[in-house]
């Protein structure tokens, strides 16, 4: 009953571990699709973005009107009148306007409970464009954040093409392996009946069966590298650690554009040089708003005070007095006359290194599209002649294995014939996987991914 048990759990063991296998056939697109919801980098980008939002909002609400309000209560000790000589005997003369008259020195009828209220408003006229420019600063920085989403996004897409296209050159050599090995068992096969007849030597059988060893080592060596890859790609896009990807047949690029068009797409679309472009204009925008220091700020205030009680005369007044102005308020530092200077000199060397850099990432991002466009014609050669390469190779394995039956050619030739025909088969893996590579390159340096 015990073993019963025991087999059953083994078994809802092994079924759960095989449920838990998810088979994901994906093509690039698909990854890049989950890449979009699943990266942390693109996520903490867009985060930054929405936080860059706020941001200008806030600036532009600067151009609203400042509200003050306020309102205190204290406690008022007595009120003490002493002469000139700091004494509290006597009397002190006090002149009003309809007389004079004597007042005792020393302790003052006080009230004791006072209170405030104020209410200030203020709206700002002019500041020599200072709020203007800091709208266009939050503004400026708030297409930069955007542009960080989308350089984060091509690099996370660059990185995981990388890892795509890796794949599926393993799993196309891994293909190429399988192929030979089925194709050697076959001549061993050949060999061994042949053997039986006495017409094989049991050397060239043995000779024959390393070439076999080496095959499935290499097929061992192949499945590790697509495990260690797929680990890899599964781990960037944040899926379950059993998720097996296959990747999709891939349709290989035509050559249909020129280097114009991709010279032409990277200065329109490339991040880079958006930013550049971008920092320049960011750069402009702080001149302007260390020159608006210069300037001075004009404002609209009005204000009104209610207070009590009125303790501002000699005989203090238990009572609430209001009080209230509009008026216009100019307010100009001229220290920064002093102070600013430099800075306005600092902004315009900022300035003009920034138009530095731009014509600097123009030139980097000419030179880098016209290298690998250039290596993009060169994998369809690359591509062409590994293709007759493999033709030739299988043509020369067939004569060479052919000859061998035959008792026209050695064991050496048959084993060079089979190396040169694997050697070929994986080249065109090679080529074809890099001219994919080197499409996507393009696509990356212009940010079209």
């Amino acid at each position: 009953m015990k073993k019963k048990r025991l087999s059953t759990l083994v078994f809802l063991c092994v079924l759960t571990q095989l449920n838990a296998q998810q088979r994901l056939d994906v093509g690039l697109d698909d990854i890049f699709n989950i890449a979009d919801q699943n990266s942390h980098q693109i996520r903490i980008s867009m985060i930054g973005a929405e936080a860059s939002t706020e941001a200008v909002k806030s600036a532009k609400c600067n151009y609203l009107p400042d509200v003050d309000f306020s309102v205190s209560g204290s406690y008022i000790g007595t009120a003490s009148l002493l002469s000139r000589g700091f004494s509290s005997d006597g009397q002190t003369a006090v002149h009003y306007a309809i007389g004079e008259g004597k007042v005792q020195n020393g302790s003052q009828s006080t009230p004791h409970w006072g209170n405030d209220f104020v209410a200030r408003v203020s709206q700002v006229v002019y500041a020599g464009g200072a709020i203007k420019t800091g709208v266009r600063l939050a503004e400026l920085e708030e297409k930069k954040a955007v542009l960080d989403v989308e350089k984060n996004r091509q690099e996370v897409r660059f990185l995981l093409t990388g890892h795509y296209l890796e794949l599926c050159k393993l799993k196309n050599q891994l293909e190429v392996v399988k192929k030979n090995l089925e194709l050697t068992e076959r001549v061993l096969a050949t060999m061994r009946a042949s053997h039986a007849q006495g017409t094989v030597l049991k050397n060239d059988i043995t000779r024959y069966e390393l070439q076999l060893q080496s095959l499935q080592l290499n097929e061992t060596q192949l499945r590790d590298a697509i495990s260690i890859m797929n680990h890899q790609l599964v781990t960037t896009l944040h899926l379950d650690e059993n998720t097996e990807i296959v990747p999709k047949q891939m349709i290989s690029p035509v050559e249909s554009q020129q280097q114009e068009h991709w010279q032409d797409a990277a200065s329109k679309q490339n991040i880079m040089l958006q930013q550049a472009q971008l920092v320049s204009e960011i750069r402009e925008s702080e001149k302007k708003a260390v020159q608006a220091s210069l300037l001075p700020t004009i404002a609209i205030v009005a204000e009104d005070h209610l207070g009590g009680p009125y303790v501002n005369d000699f005989i203090p007044v238990d009572a609430n007095v209001n009080a209230w102005f509009v008026g216009i308020g100019i307010k100009y530092n001229l220290s920064n006359l002093w102070h600013k200077n430099h800075d306005v000199k600092k902004a315009i060397l900022n300035s003009r290194q920034s138009e530095e850099h731009v014509a600097l990432a123009s030139e980097k991002i000419k030179n880098a599209v016209q290298a690998d466009f250039v290596n993009f014609q060169t994998s369809f050669v690359e591509v062409e002649t590994q293709r007759k390469q493999v033709e030739l190779a299988t043509q020369h394995y067939e004569v060479t294995q052919n000859r061998y039956n035959n008792g026209l050619a050695l064991l050496t030739d048959m084993l060079d014939a089979s190396n040169m025909k694997l050697s070929a088969d994986m080249m065109l893996v090679n080529a074809q996987i890099n001219l994919m590579y080197n499409y996507y390159k393009l696509k990356y340096i212009t940010s079209s991914l």
